[in-house]
């Protein structure tokens, strides 16, 4: 492990990659109430808007707080006290969904955010084919608008809330007309029940149906260094109709933290296995991007992964990262990503020298692909 990931590293530079800016927290030290030495140590997130919900700029997604990619299972009151210390360090936008499990994320970020859930917003989301009582995963999807409403029940149960903050279609369905499902999300609006919605990797034209039925908040996405896909069409959309953008897997699968190297081989069940970027053949020449990485963090005194993150926050003032960890200090790493800035200059060249990379190897299984850029089929009229 590198030594700025360690906790233990106190040293100048493990304090900068660990989020800390020390004539910052030397101010606030200085102003805080006498006792209250622990209050001032917490970082302030800025704030960034997505449409016309304020978030925390960096956000933390829980979906491998119950399995991780190596399949792995995570010791479950770690994984209660990682959300605790995200919120200490001054992250307030939490992403899950009912199929991240199933079901058990849901119940994770509901056990953690009981001090805190009216200081914090929280997403979940709808739309895979999932048994709303056992969590059996089933073949295709769902967005019945009776089915909608009774899995959001499901959730706020499993999440120990009265309501989500924020909820997305997690992938459209061919059969369902995105007008119903607008439709269904605004009654449970109605009842209180969902403050916000969205879409996830969603085709152009359904999202336009979308936000002209029920304002869009915010699109939910693929979107790294890794895979640019999102700049060609869906972002300049997002800007023309005012809808905030969040990039999952902002740090790509781990590869834009630097510890994946060229040898690197994934196990039955990891996901990335079945990735073709990160196929054998292909890995050598992807790691060019965490080469770049690297060499910025050095400019930056930061770490590859805040680079990262920083050079997603800087494409756009609405977009805001959901970086997912099982690992307390890796999570605070991330939030140090809020205080990187470049100049013009420095992100035309970061800029150039990212796009200059051709990603070989498809982003994700064939099995999977087949339900992103989707349209929903028009509405009937009666």
């Amino acid at each position: 492990m590198p030594a700025s990931n360690s906790p233990m590293d106190i040293g100048r530079r493990g304090l900068l990659t660990a989020g800390i800016a020390l004539p910052a927290l030397a101010a606030a030290c200085a102003s805080a109430p006498p006792g209250d030495v622990q209050a001032a140590q917490r970082p302030a997130l800025d704030r960034r808007r997505l449409g016309s919900l304020e978030v925390s700029s960096i956000g933390l997604g829980v979906q491998n707080n119950f399995r991780k990619y190596t399949t792995e299972t995570p010791y479950r009151p770690e994984m209660v006290n990682l959300i605790r210390t995200a919120f200490d360090s001054g992250i307030r936008f939490f992403d899950t969904a009912e199929a991240y499990g199933p079901h058990e994320c849901e119940r994770i970020l509901g056990d953690a955010m009981q001090p805190f859930r009216d200081e914090v917003v929280i997403t979940s989301k709808f739309g895979w084919n999932i048994d709303l009582e056992t969590g059996e995963r089933r073949p295709g999807l769902n967005s019945r608008p009776d089915h909608i409403k009774v899995a959001v029940d499901g959730m706020l149960r499993r999440l120990r809330t009265d309501r989500i903050d924020l909820l997305y279609q997690h992938r459209v369905d061919p059969d369902v007309p995105i007008e119903d499902v607008a439709g269904a999300v605004q009654d449970l609006m109605r009842q209180g029940k969902v403050g916000h919605w969205g879409l996830c990797e969603m085709g152009l034209n359904t999202l336009r149906r979308a936000h002209a039925t029920l304002p869009v908040t915010a699109v939910q996405s693929e979107y790294s260094m890794l895979w640019r896909g999102p700049e060609q069409e869906v972002l300049p959309l997002c800007e023309e109709l005012g809808i905030g953008f969040v990039p999952w897997s902002p740090l790509g699968a781990q590869f834009l933290t630097g510890w994946i190297d060229a040898n690197a081989r994934f196990a039955p069940g990891d996901i990335r296995a079945i990735e073709g970027r990160f196929a054998p053949e292909n890995l050598p020449h992807n790691l060019q991007l965490v080469a770049i990485l690297k060499t910025w963090a050095e400019r930056k005194e930061a770490a590859p992964s805040q680079i990262a993150l920083a050079w997603l926050m800087a494409q756009k003032p609405w977009i805001v990262p959901i970086p997912g960890t099982t690992n307390a200090a890796h999570m605070i790493q991330n939030t140090g990503a809020a205080a990187i800035r470049f100049t013009p200059d420095e992100l035309v060249e970061l800029n150039t020298a990212v796009r200059a990379v051709e990603v070989r190897g498809q982003r994700l299984p064939d099995a999977v692909l087949v339900h992103s850029g989707r349209e929903a089929p028009p509405q009937v009229r009666q």
